[in-house]
């Protein structure tokens, strides 16, 4: 019962005292005679009771503090949707916030909130544990929602999620949990649901000529699997398992594979769900999750997964998630709208991709096992701010402590390096104390997603904003940040100042993607990296050309072409800070002399060096050729209250109205109404002193040598680096190039070598010729696009055509 297509297994029937049972559910058949195969495990039940404790987390020690809590949590949430549920005869919904249950988001939610029941039920130690009360009601609930509102005969309406994945896996891990309680009618009934509204992971049943992709496909896999079981019928479960390989559509649409354009894993590291979206944060993450989940479920079985191209997932936990976790916290620049979620904050999804990673290093090779459980250890160890072990259910925390206790694990180091996700127009750079993640849009890659009642105010997340992760400031995205920053002004951000509607407030979800084409840049020794985006907004005339140079320790922020015309104030956002808690007041101190520290202080701080926040860092604004000294900064203290409500009313995640309160200090420089080639300059000092602040600013170690339309870039000449953006062909520094692209080379390496890194952001050239300031000798190794000049004036010739703006990378003598 259940099978999207006829049964492929022998079915072992008592009279076959002698047959060989032929267990070729879409694998290798082994048989055994009936003697034998009576005595041997029945796979099925030994599959499920593996997914019973991959929701409940097995045996565990009650008397452990940190088990103790988690149980307490599950019994405590337990316990409340106990009280509320309504057991009445003529009830029309199990709980009164989700009437009638006949609505999709209602019924989709009431299951969810019976698996937290079930669990509970099925956790030794909590109130509802083995209760016959609390298991008599379950199945009378699950038999009302399949009657009332969740059934075959029903066609779909309203988000389709709900039907073919949010509905069915809470029904099918309630069902696994109590599966040997539910009736025989009931089940089949409940899986002939699941199989009406998710008969296989390949396709959208509401659009049967969509291809499932990514996230949908694994979470989709995992309900097949978990309703193969249940159903005891092993073609759809081979179903699910070949559901990851894409075995139907021979391999279009496998999890297991990089893709180069929509959704799905890139080489590079980057996510995309959504066609259009940067998702290694959450589609990322499910798909992680669930596909990890269900290669340890069906391990050492009769459907074992064994893909040999599974290594594609073990590459991207250090390619694709490890650079965007930075002490277990998610950034929020591959979070999409998730942002606005008030339950799923950057802590919480980065504690889920971690609880993931671990799940996965169980049945990982030996080698990337001990690294990813030395990584998850010191994420976990270092952050204080939202410990791991109070964000998840037991299951994890059993994972988690376990590495935790051995002494033979360490924990690993926070990740340096600069990387650029050039499939999903982010850039990320990590130093030891710090991390900044740039968040880009294009033409390809969307501004924003909306929709659903979600991210209701995320104009400007993809327009440049500047994420900075501090090691000692933890809190400053996860603690309120989107329910009460002024979203007009996100850091790095130049924004018109127009009054915006609310997006994505209607049914469904949908993106925004500019016109712009330069979104991204290059890396060079894995170290140091420059990026652009030409900015054309939204609804405005306003257009902008800006770059940033990330050199070690500083990041340089160049804006260029600042031009608009409808009669509006033009800011540039150089920070926004979040000053959660009740702490003492942080200091800002402007060119040596310190600023007030009371809320709805504001001022024109006019042609400031330098700035330094305490607990944060400085900021200094650079003089550059060409500066016309029209971008006054500003300064402002502020008390600002707000609601998750505001920025999300969505179905299932939708925030609560209760008034939010956060400070906030914002600098910014203003460009004036209508500005015409104005530009700007500023470097971020991150974790830097007053002292060394001041000392920055007056020894300028990094120089910009140039701020136009034409050329962006700046040179650190003890360093030997010299980084710039070429909007045309021109030159700066004595290099010389073609046309458009970014630009970095180093030079003054021992033995008197240079690296060289080139990359075209904007995707239209098919070679970019780039003369380079000094002699070349000859070459020490070369990417095979780049062709080398050795000469006085040497240079390269770099076929940048159809490598989708990666860098190209060439060392020389």
């Amino acid at each position: 019962m259940g099978s999207a297509g006829p049964s492929r297994r022998t079915l072992l029937t008592a009279g076959a005292a002698s047959a060989v049972v032929p267990w070729a559910a879409g694998g290798a058949a082994w048989g055994a005679t009936v003697s034998a195969a009576a005595e041997a495990p029945d796979p099925y039940e030994t599959l499920l009771a593996r997914a019973a404790e991959q929701l409940t987390g097995g045996d565990f020690d009650a008397a452990d503090p940190d088990f103790a809590a988690a149980q307490k949590t599950l019994d405590t949430q337990a316990s409340g949707w106990w009280r509320q549920l309504d057991r009445s005869a003529g009830r029309t919904a199990l709980w009164a916030d989700l009437s009638p249950a006949k609505d999709p988001g209602n019924f989709g939610q009431s299951y969810t909130r019976l698996r937290t029941l079930a669990t509970a039920w099925a956790t030794p130690g909590t109130s509802l544990s083995g209760s016959a009360e609390t298991l008599g009601t379950l199945l009378d609930a699950l038999r009302f929602l399949h009657a009332t509102g969740y059934h075959p005969g029903r066609p779909q309406s309203g988000n389709w999620w709900f039907w073919e994945i949010g509905a069915p896996r809470a029904l099918m891990d309630t069902c696994v949990l109590l599966r040997a309680h539910v009736p025989a009618a009931d089940l089949a009934a409940y899986t002939a649901t699941v199989a009406r509204f998710c008969p296989d992971p390949d396709r959208r049943t509401n659009t049967p000529s969509l291809s499932e992709t990514g996230a949908n496909r694994a979470d989709k896999a995992v309900i097949v699997a978990l309703r193969g079981l249940l159903a005891r019928d092993g073609a759809t479960v081979a179903l699910a398992r070949d559901g990851l390989s894409d075995i139907r559509d021979k391999g279009k649409n496998s999890l297991f594979q990089y893709v180069t354009s929509g959704d799905g894993f890139y080489e590079d590291g980057s996510f995309v769900q959504h066609g259009s979206v940067a998702y290694t944060g959450t589609y990322g993450s499910v798909l992680l999750g669930s596909t990890g989940q269900l290669i340890a479920l069906l391990a050492d079985s009769p459907w074992t997964v064994t893909d040999p191209a599974t290594s594609v997932l073990y590459d991207a936990v250090d390619r694709t998630f490890a650079p965007v976790v930075f002490d277990g916290l998610m950034m929020d620049s591959v979070r999409g709208r998730a942002i606005s979620r008030e339950k799923a904050r950057d802590h919480n999804d980065g504690a889920a991709t971690l609880s993931h990673i671990l799940q996965l290093a169980s049945g990982a090779p030996a080698d990337r096992a001990r690294r990813w459980r030395a990584m998850a250890k010191g994420w976990i160890r270092r952050n204080e701010n939202t410990p791991y072990l109070g964000l998840v259910g037991i299951p994890a925390l059993a994972r988690a402590k376990a590495v935790l206790d051995d002494p033979s694990v360490p924990a690993g180091d926070r990740l340096t390096g600069h990387f650029v996700f050039a499939d999903m127009d982010r850039v990320v750079h990590r130093r030891p104390g710090w991390a900044l993640a740039l968040s880009l849009s294009s033409r390809r890659i969307a501004a924003y997603e909306a929709g659903n009642g979600e991210n209701l105010h995320g104009w400007y997340t993809g327009d440049g904003m500047t994420y900075l992760y501090d090691g000692d400031d933890l809190g400053r995205f996860g603690d309120g940040f989107w329910a009460t920053v002024d979203p007009y002004r996100l850091p790095g951000t130049t924004v018109d100042t127009r009054a915006r509607a609310d997006i994505g407030s209607g049914a469904g979800t949908g993106t925004y993607r500019p016109k712009n084409a330069v979104a991204g840049g290059a890396v060079l020794d894995a170290r140091h990296g420059a990026a652009a985006m030409e900015l054309l907004a939204d609804g405005s005339t306003l257009r902008a050309r800006k770059a940033w140079f990330c050199l070690d320790n500083v990041v340089v922020a160049l804006g260029a072409g600042i031009t608009a015309s409808d009669g509006r104030t033009i800011e540039t956002v150089v920070d926004n800070r979040n000053l959660y808690g009740a702490g003492p007041t942080r200091r800002l101190t402007v060119d040596g002399r310190e600023q007030p520290g009371h809320d709805g202080w504001s001022a024109r701080l006019g042609d400031a060096r330098w700035a330094h926040l305490s607990g944060t860092g400085g900021y200094v604004f650079p003089r550059y050729p060409g500066r016309a000294d029209d971008a006054g900064l500003r300064g402002l203290r502020e008390m600002r209250v707000g609601a998750w409500r505001d920025i999300n009313t969505g179905a299932d995640t939708g925030g609560g109205a209760s008034p939010v309160t956060r400070r906030y200090l914002t600098l910014w420089l203003d460009h004036g109404v209508s500005p015409t080639d104005a530009s700007y300059a500023y470097v971020l000092l991150p974790g830097a002193s007053g002292a060394a602040t001041a000392v920055w600013a007056r020894s300028s170690p990094v120089r910009v040598v140039a701020n136009d339309a034409g050329v962006q870039a700046v040179e650190a000449r003890r360093a030997g680096l010299l980084a710039a953006h070429f909007w045309r062909p021109g030159r700066v520094g004595g290099l010389a190039v073609s046309g458009p692209c970014t630009v970095l080379v180093r030079r003054g390496q021992r033995g008197g070598g240079v690296s060289v890194a080139v990359a075209d952001p904007g995707r239209t050239e098919s070679t970019v010729d780039v003369e380079l300031p000094f002699p070349v000798r000859g070459v020490v190794r070369a990417d095979d696009s780049v062709s080398v000049r050795a000469g006085r004036r040497g240079g390269l010739t770099v076929r940048v055509g159809g490598s989708r703006g990666h860098t190209h990378g060439a060392e020389l003598r």
